[in-house]
């Protein structure tokens, strides 16, 4: 969760949305961990080559892991992208 004087974004599974809270759930998530916190340029590893194909994100951290969301319509972009940068891929 994070918040600004003008905005509140709450990231979560879409079904433990409060009712009546707008949803945007036209996204997909990559994640990126658990890494160290001494580790360096892990976001920076899969914004870059996703900003190259164009592919907009929604970057956000945790204490050990990145997280990067995609647009669902660009996710085949995406996984092209992230595959084509060395980074392996698989289903939680």
């Amino acid at each position: 969760m994070t918040w600004t004087p003008d905005e509140m974004s709450v990231l979560c599974p879409s079904g433990r949305m409060p009712e009546g809270t707008v949803v945007d759930t036209l996204w997909r998530c990559f994640r990126a961990g658990p890494v160290s916190l001494a580790q360096t340029g892990t976001l920076a590893a899969l914004a870059g080559p996703l900003a190259e194909a164009r592919v907009n994100i929604f970057a956000f951290s945790t204490h050990d892991s990145d997280y990067v969301l995609v647009p669902a319509v660009r996710l085949t972009e995406a996984v092209t992208a992230l595959v084509d940068a060395g980074h392996r891929i698989s289903e939680a």
